[in-house]
């Protein structure tokens, strides 16, 4: 081997072990590695910064931005109503969440798809009494199962087909994964619904102790808009769903009064307020549920340049200013632009209207308004917004129109009438247009860590790639299995692209893993497509460990997994797709 062809094979197996590792941040090691090979003159000085301009990294940060207005405009909600209002058995709810989990993925990206769906089964966990590792496990494999279906499905579909652009002239299309991604993806979510579960430790079908921390219940005030004549209402008719969203209805005011007693019997008319009690993310859910707003949404409206809004949650310590005041004392929604939606006051009820309520030290304030006016309201107030304490308001009424926006993108995209990344690019500036996602939200959606691993690794890719060490491993595969079938040498292919999938992240795998099979594929005189799906289904097969997949990573503090319990569901899955995938591969990408 030549000093280059050395030096880079070190280079990538420091890479590697530093990634195993993990106590690096996988986009420092990656950025530094870029570097270390400028240095040894192994990356022309011309190409050190040319992956972050690269198809597949752009496609990548689209795709994100895209998935938080698809969030933000609540079209997950048409169909998770059905999922936690389900009775069914748990088989049957891990099937369905399943079937929606991979739905979403091939739509959106698999990680947004997780985050989306997460929420409701923690949620089905609890109304259930069961631990949500039972379920979680099955969502994450789905999530990162559907994602093999499209293109934007997951980021190792969009490496292969740029890579496949570059190596052969022209890439894989939305739908060229279709076949064989849906294929594996049935097959998957029958084996997580139906067996998967199943081989999760047993502790997991323990009841779930309670762990002593609750969120903080807010007494809030949630405003009545306009009233059927035809279909009168009271207040009791809103029990249903308030305990379905775990929310309590506790009272009702009209012209500025509160009504004697839980006023259960009393119709419901346009501009009263119903008095209601529960958590952030509850109230939230049951405003959209119950087609509720709150004081001064009319100053709240979105546009051409609105924004989207968020609840936090603030203490008042001692020396705030807004203690012995009451937020229509302070004028905090005229001069601030900033409403205090609830007051959360150690367990005890709110006797008064929230905004003529006077605030107490340690008094935890449920503040609503766009992300900048919030900050600056804060400050202003004197109060300190919780750590990870924000709950995103969804913009249940523009739901039909993100996706007619997210459709009509790639439709277009599909018919070759706009380049994709400038199809999603458009849909981006509808959303942003529409109020769907705000300027911040657009920056703050991008997994920059994600960017930069992979905007650094493609340049050494390529390197690694023209230095003739991708033709030196493939030579290896290909001597390992002399004699042996085209389809024998495209199975070890993708055991050993799976395994690395497993301990390292999935696009570097794939950036490494593409360029050999297209030698593979040249050496044996065959078609390189049918290797290059290979490495496409097999680097997003990471089942084994919390560390291959960003979902399984996310799942393992809610689902209260070990190291170890992956691989019980996680290596009997792999062994499904191989045994599925590879066939489906030849029939519909024949050699």
């Amino acid at each position: 081997m030549s000093f280059e062809q050395s030096a880079l094979f070190v280079l990538f197996g420091v890479v590697f072990a530093l990634l195993v590792w993990g106590r690096i941040r996988f986009d420092l090691v990656a950025f530094a590695a870029l570097i270390i090979g400028a240095l040894l003159g192994l990356v022309p000085s011309g190409e050190i910064f040319s992956g972050f301009g690269h198809p597949a990294v752009i496609i990548i940060a689209l795709v994100l931005i895209v998935s938080r207005g698809l969030m933000n405009s609540g079209a997950v909600e048409l169909v998770a109503k059905y999922l936690l209002s389900a009775t069914s058995g748990l088989a049957k709810h891990i099937g369905l969440l399943s079937v929606v989990g991979a739905g979403l993925s091939g739509i959106i990206n698999n990680v947004a798809a997780l985050a989306l769906l997460m929420p409701l089964d923690l949620e089905a966990a609890k109304k259930a009494g069961r631990s949500p590792g039972l379920s979680l496990m099955p969502l994450s494999f789905a999530t990162i199962l559907g994602g093999m279906i499209t293109l934007i499905g997951t980021p190792p579909n969009i490496v292969i087909a740029e890579y496949r652009s570059d190596a052969l002239g022209a890439p894989f299309t939305m739908f060229d994964f279709a076949p064989v991604g849906l294929v594996v993806a049935i097959s998957g979510i029958l084996f997580v619904a139906l067996i998967g579960w199943r081989l999760l430790p047993s502790h997991f079908r323990d009841k779930p102790k309670e762990d002593g921390f609750a969120e903080s219940l807010y007494s809030a005030e949630l405003k009545v808009g306009k009233v059927s004549k035809d279909k009168p209402m009271t207040v009791g008719d809103l029990y249903p769903v308030a305990e379905d969203k775990d929310v309590a209805i506790i009272g009702l005011i009209r012209n500025g009064r509160r009504i004697r007693g839980f006023a259960r019997r009393e119709p419901i008319k346009e501009g009263d307020y119903l008095f209601v009690e529960g958590d952030p993310k509850a109230i939230e859910a049951f405003m959209g549920a119950a087609k509720l707003a709150f004081a001064g949404s009319e100053r709240h409206k979105g546009g051409l340049t609105g924004s989207a809004l968020t609840l936090i949650e603030a203490i008042a310590p001692d020396n705030a200013r807004i203690i012995g005041q009451s937020a229509f004392d302070m004028r905090l929604l005229y001069g601030q632009g900033v409403t205090l939606l609830g007051i959360s006051r150690q367990g005890r009820r709110i006797q008064k209207r929230v905004r003529h309520e006077t605030i107490r030290a340690g008094d935890v304030l449920l503040l609503l308004g766009t992300p900048d006016r919030l900050e600056s309201a804060s400050s202003w107030l004197g109060v300190l917004p919780l750590q990870g304490r924000q709950t995103g308001m969804i913009q249940r009424n523009k739901a039909w129109m993100a996706i007619a926006g997210f459709a009509l993108a790639i439709t277009v995209a599909v018919a070759g009438l706009a380049y994709l990344p400038v199809a999603l690019a458009a849909c981006i500036i509808f959303y942003a247009a529409t109020g769907l996602v705000s300027g911040t939200e657009v920056y703050q959606s991008v997994e920059w860590k994600v960017i930069v691993l992979l905007g650094s690794l493609i340049p050494l890719g390529q390197a690694f790639e023209q230095a003739g060490n991708a033709q030196l491993i493939a030579d290896g595969i290909t001597s390992l299995t002399a004699g042996a079938p085209a389809w024998v040498t495209l199975t070890v292919l993708m055991i050993v692209t799976m395994t690395l999938s497993d301990f390292l992240n999935n696009v570097a795998t794939c950036l490494i893993a593409a360029p050999i099979s297209v030698q593979i594929a040249n050496s044996l005189g065959v078609n390189p497509d049918p290797f290059l799906m290979g490495v496409a289904v097999a680097a997003s097969c990471a089942f084994l460990t919390p560390i291959g997949h960003k979902n399984n990573t996310i799942i393992m503090g809610p689902g209260g997994y070990r190291f170890g319990d992956y691989w019980r569901m996680g290596l009997p899955l792999e062994l499904l797709v191989l045994v599925v995938s590879i066939p489906a591969i030849l029939v519909f990408w024949p050699l």
